[in-house]
């Protein structure tokens, strides 16, 4: 089975062919840039790399979020119309259970954490064996709020155990360990791990329902929602 795999869920831009449960080629863009531009060229030099034709996929694979709002978009539509032309099925998975299998049979639960900015990560916690089981489920928080469930020895990884590294080792001590620094970019590879166990499961989702799993809602979302409350009370929006 050839499995292309898609990750925009953050600044880095990810894409990884698997054939047969092997690794053919991967390629990552890790400047903070998004948009169709680097993921497209990414595709582009992916298949070429390997030799295979986008007809020749026979499943496709991405991040369903949490992350960035825009990246998800981009990716998400990528795979929707790779999907709507080829007929490949499609499977998708959390960015932060893709990014915990960076670290598979750790010693530790992981803790990814991703910076979800306004001083709150997108977070979980898993153990990761073959597969990542969770202990915790992905949510956004505060640093200090989700430390609240630490209590073990854990291994932090992603954008946001790095900028909040120093209250994670504040509030923790000796129980906060962090991966090396080359663990921390999400990788599309390691999303493939997922994918597939979703594929064999019949866990597929139809391109037409392929939506980000945002976790919590954007700013447009929330003037929205703001105006309609403050219809619903009578008051006119302000001008």
């Amino acid at each position: 089975m050839k499995l292309l795999v898609i990750d925009t869920s953050t600044g880095s831009c990810s894409v990884a062919l698997m054939e047969n449960g092997r690794l053919s080629a991967e390629w990552l863009v890790n400047p903070e840039t998004t948009g169709s531009t680097p993921l497209l060229r990414s595709l582009d030099l992916v298949l070429e790399s390997a030799g295979v034709e986008i007809a020749a996929i026979d499943a496709l694979g991405v991040t369903l979020g949490p992350g960035s709002f825009t990246g998800l978009r981009v990716g998400i539509a990528t795979v929707k119309g790779l999907s709507l032309a080829t007929g490949a099925p499609v499977a998708g998975f959390s960015s932060l259970a893709m990014l915990a299998m960076n670290l598979p049979f750790a010693a530790y639960p992981v803790c990814p954490m991703l910076d979800a900015r306004k001083n709150e990560v997108y977070a979980a916690l898993y153990r990761c064996g073959d597969l990542p089981e969770t202990i915790f489920g992905d949510c956004v928080a505060s640093p200090d709020d989700f430390l609240d469930h630490i209590r073990e020895p854990t291994l932090f990884i992603g954008s946001g155990a790095l900028r909040y590294r120093e209250t994670i080792t504040a509030r923790l001590g000796g129980l906060a360990h962090f991966a090396p620094s080359g663990c921390h970019a999400p990788r599309a590879s390691s999303g493939a791990l997922l994918a597939a166990d979703c594929i064999a499961r019949g866990e597929t989702i139809p391109a037409g329902k392929l939506v980000p799993a945002y976790i919590r809602p954007s700013e447009a979302e929330i003037a929205r929602m703001k105006k309609e409350a403050e219809l619903g009370h009578g008051l006119s929006p302000s001008r």
